[in-house]
């Protein structure tokens, strides 16, 4: 049972509202690739450019199962399993930037164009809190007789991705940026289990007490699973991960394509809107393929069970389990059938206020938008899931204190937490720009007590455009 709250536990939201429309930070174009950002070039210092981790749980933290407060463990994993419910997720989100850069065109059409490109490997896991079978596993079903246990609230969804990606943002007037980014994917490993159905319950017999009954359509498909073959291989472990890594890592089998679209559209001076969505495509799963399915019903009864070798009645061996093996293997399956995953898609959007200029003044009619040195704003994230949207509202203020250093600070209220704040650095020395944003500060006193929270750097090198 343990195991389960571990897997929750370090079970991400994927909504970076630090980075959002951040347009001194190379990497807003990511989130949006009609970002109006003004540089020549940049180029990422590779494995360093961009290093995100994010974790949350929505229904209970680790300090409400670990805290070292005196009261039993067992009654902690109680109380969380009353606390928590079938809509609580947890989820954990990691990505690398192995490599990223962009340049603007220089001539004809192209000089209105700016060209982005890179690779990064991302790991994602997402699930809902399992909560029927947290029950059933914990307490059993001495207590249950005559309900169901719902066994669609099994729900999980992990992958580990590789991915390849070419952009263009293109200044289509002096108001209106549109940006559009093409990715392809190379799936490493995939494990999805999101449509089962089904219910597990028992009931008084006849001849035995109870009779226990399954009614099910599960089915659980994975793909990469050799990666996991070669944690088995002894003294090679680490030279066969990394050979499995590159080859399913450069195209190796499991591919799929998606886009980012994006713009950027200023009212006026000050006010601007922005929008985008991230990850509109697939990947279609070929290479080390395994899916475990189970369809159909079975029912067994209980206490009254003959073990292996025990005569029964009519002095014949009656084998039980293994008659309960050959039975539930009728009802279950494993292919390597191809399967494709939808990517889950994610929107932006916000709206933001410009004002205030360098040297006192409140307000210039005359400024133009790179004038102005503070920003407010609202913005809305939205990120597909299995049952329905998971959102996010933010609130936030930006302000460049110098020409080298700009701050900007968050208020954001989701399904985790309603006291999330966050604040993001971005600082240029030379022509280096370094970042770092971080959410949930009011959590890092104790980090075993947040439900969510996530940390974000980077460093690049860049050639600032002409005003």
């Amino acid at each position: 049972m343990y195991i389960v709250f571990l897997s929750a536990i370090l079970g991400h939201t994927q909504n970076k509202q630090l980075l959002y429309d951040f347009t001194r930070i190379p990497q807003v174009l990511m989130q949006n690739p009609g970002a109006d950002t003004n540089y020549q070039w940049h180029v990422g210092l590779p494995f360093l450019s961009g290093v995100y981790f994010n974790a949350g749980s929505s229904g209970f933290s680790v300090y409400d199962v670990f805290a070292d407060d005196g009261v039993d463990i067992n009654d902690k994993i109680r109380n969380v399993i009353n606390k928590a419910d079938s809509n609580d997720i947890m989820t954990i989100n990691e990505q690398v930037e192995f490599l990223y850069g962009g340049f603007k065109g220089n001539y004809g059409w192209h000089e209105d164009n700016y060209y982005s490109f890179g690779w990064y490997q991302e790991l994602s896991h997402f699930n809902y809190w399992p909560n029927d079978l947290a029950i059933l596993a914990y307490d059993g079903n001495r207590n249950y007789i005559g309900e169901s246990f719902n066994l669609s609230h099994a729900s999980v969804k992990a992958e580990l991705v590789s991915v390849f990606h070419f952009g263009i943002q293109r200044e289509m007037s002096d108001r209106f940026t549109l940006g559009g980014r093409l990715k392809v994917y190379s799936g490493i490993a995939d494990v999805s289990s999101t449509n089962n159905k089904g219910r597990f319950f028992t009931e008084f017999g006849q001849r035995n007490e109870y009779i226990h009954s399954i009614i099910a359509d599960l089915e659980l498909q994975t793909s990469g699973y050799k990666i996991i073959d070669a944690l088995e291989d002894g003294d090679n472990i680490a030279d066969n991960l990394y050979q499995r890594f590159k080859e399913r890592a450069f195209f190796g089998g499991n591919l799929g394509l998606g886009v980012d679209l994006g713009f950027s559209y200023r009212l006026d001076d000050q006010w601007k809107l922005t929008a985008s969505i991230l990850d509109l495509g697939f990947i279609h799963h070929s290479k080390d393929v395994k899916n475990y399915t189970y369809n159909g019903r079975y029912d067994f009864e209980g206490l009254e069970l003959l073990f292996p070798g025990v005569v029964d009645d009519n002095n014949d061996v009656y084998d039980y389990w293994q008659n309960l093996v050959d039975d539930l293997r009728d009802l279950y399956d494993t292919t390597s059938t191809r399967y494709t995953t939808l990517r889950p898609v994610k929107f932006n959007s916000s709206i933001s206020y410009s004002f205030g200029r360098p040297g006192g003044k409140i307000c210039d009619c005359r400024a133009t938008y790179r004038d102005y040195v503070n920003k407010v704003g609202m913005h809305l994230f939205m990120i597909h899931r299995p049952r329905y949207p998971q959102t996010a509202l933010t609130a936030y203020y930006q302000r460049r204190l110098t020409d080298f250093l700009d701050v900007k600070a968050t208020y954001t209220i989701d399904k985790f937490s309603y006291t999330n704040l966050g604040i993001g650095i971005s600082s240029r020395i030379g022509k280096f720009n370094f970042y770092i944003l971080a959410d949930n500060l009011l959590e890092y006193e104790n980090l075993a007590e947040a439900h969510n929270a996530s940390v974000q750097l980077g460093l690049n090198y860049i050639v600032p455009g002409r005003n």
